[in-house]
């Protein structure tokens, strides 16, 4: 995984596993909750820039519009479930390294079983700090190129402020300082292209290379571990795969 566009990679080849389709709304609406929560308790989109990203995932994952609305209500709501943001630095297994973000609302439980999804897998948890340095934090939105070139979506994007940007297939990723997501969003929305996702992300800037087909397995096993926990949101790693392993996966 170099970056956020080999993880893309991968989960496109893996397939999606519809058993998990109702933990994915799950994890979908605790996101709803906290930018609602983050938002000042707004639950309108126009004004809630982070609660229409989440609503926008929601949407790009199939998630139905009531269950939807229903998150919305209840975030909004006095009875609202209250939700910590968590974040965990470490290794996996070879010695790459992992940010893990997750919302909980019970931080010991959460805490104790992400450090078990390490131990178990051969990684180790690290102290705050320990990897961060790493990664940059960044917005990423996906685009569908569409009838474009590459070079002519990236013109246009630096303009607005896109510092960076990676093609996957018919997509491409356009990197920006987070505080840019917004200003970059809606100027690519006006030039008439399709986004198909904008979200926050830890980007690498050190990358470990995996070399054998063996330690693959044990990294994307222990990333898909890792997603498979319920408080568990996003996971960020620094390890690429060669073209010619990726293809044994």
């Amino acid at each position: 995984m170099s970056g956020h566009s080999k993880w893309a990679t991968i989960k496109r080849a893996k397939g999606a596993n519809d058993a998990k389709r109702g933990q994915l709304f799950t994890k979908l609406s605790k996101a709803i909750t906290i930018a609602v929560r983050q938002g000042g308790g707004s639950p309108d989109p126009e004004t809630n820039f982070k609660l229409r990203l989440a609503m926008e995932a929601a949407r790009g994952a199939n998630m139905p519009k009531d269950n939807i609305d229903r998150a919305i209500v209840r975030a909004s709501g006095a009875s609202a479930e209250q939700l910590d943001e968590v974040l965990y630095e470490g290794f996996g297994p070879g010695g790459f390294s992992i940010i893990v973000e997750g919302l909980t609302n019970n931080k010991v439980r959460t805490v104790a079983e992400v450090k078990s999804i390490f131990s178990k897998s051969g990684g180790n948890m690290g102290a705050q700090g320990s990897v961060m340095y790493q990664f940059e934090k960044k917005a990423v939105i996906t685009v569908e190129k569409g009838e474009k070139s590459l070079d002519d979506i990236f013109m246009f994007a630096a303009d607005h402020g896109a510092d960076d940007i990676e093609e996957i297939d018919t997509e491409v990723l356009l990197y920006t300082k987070p505080d840019d997501l917004a200003k970059v969003r809606d100027a690519i929305l006006k030039e008439g292209l399709t986004i198909n996702g904008a979200e926050f992300t830890f980007r690498p800037v050190v990358i470990s290379t995996i070399t054998n087909k063996e330690d693959v397995e044990k990294a994307l096993t222990f990333i898909e571990k890792l997603e498979d926990n319920e408080d568990v949101q996003k996971v960020y790693a620094n390890f690429d795969i060669p073209d010619e392993l990726m293809r044994g996966n």
